[in-house]
């Protein structure tokens, strides 16, 4: 899946940008996050969440009692747009695929979306964030749970919403525990 993601050429993103982002972290974890799109740092490194905002995501994780290495963390587009716009449909359509494989390879336990872009795409909607947040999703045909927060990038530019992100991150963490408690 790695080298099938960095081959792709199918949305056109590739030649623009310097690799693809495949993702990072533990390919068995309970936690899969998912984020938009790699922006220049993360395209030049090749790891999602990098710099500022990928510091912040740390910091989240952490509040939770989640080091970032017992997550695995990815993104619905696996290359960069141009100057980091958001991801146009018919490209997030190509690589919507490899995140279903992604998700299928991890089977997490329960799934936290970062971002507009990221849990519209996840739960095919076009709710608001604002609609999607604080409410239990459900996404594939295991049904993992799905939690949807704000980007940490948004929460660095609105340091007023970090408030509802904790709020968002304690209700993860309750399915997560209830969900865990339910028999298989």
């Amino acid at each position: 899946l790695v080298e099938r993601v960095a081959a792709c050429t199918r949305c056109g993103l590739r030649a623009g940008c310097t690799q693809t982002v495949f993702g990072v972290g533990d390919r068995a974890a309970e936690w899969l996050v998912v984020g938009e799109a790699p922006g220049a740092e993360e395209d030049a490194c090749g790891e999602p969440f990098t710099g500022p905002a990928g510091q912040l995501l740390d910091a989240m994780l952490a509040a939770i009692d989640l080091p970032r290495q017992s997550v695995f963390i990815t993104n619905a587009l696996k290359c960069r747009p141009p100057e980091d716009r958001d991801p146009r449909p018919a490209e997030l359509a190509e690589c919507l695929p490899y995140l279903a494989e992604q998700v299928a390879m991890v089977k997490p336990k329960i799934i936290l979306a970062f971002g507009r872009v990221a849990a519209q795409n996840l739960l095919a909607t076009d709710a608001t964030l604002g609609a999607l947040r604080g409410v239990v999703h459900h996404y594939g045909p295991s049904s993992i749970p799905v939690v949807v927060t704000y980007h940490p990038a948004y929460l660095l530019r609105s340091p007023g919403e970090k408030r509802k992100a904790w709020e968002d991150l304690k209700f993860a963490r309750r399915t997560h525990a209830a969900n865990d408690a339910v028999p298989s």
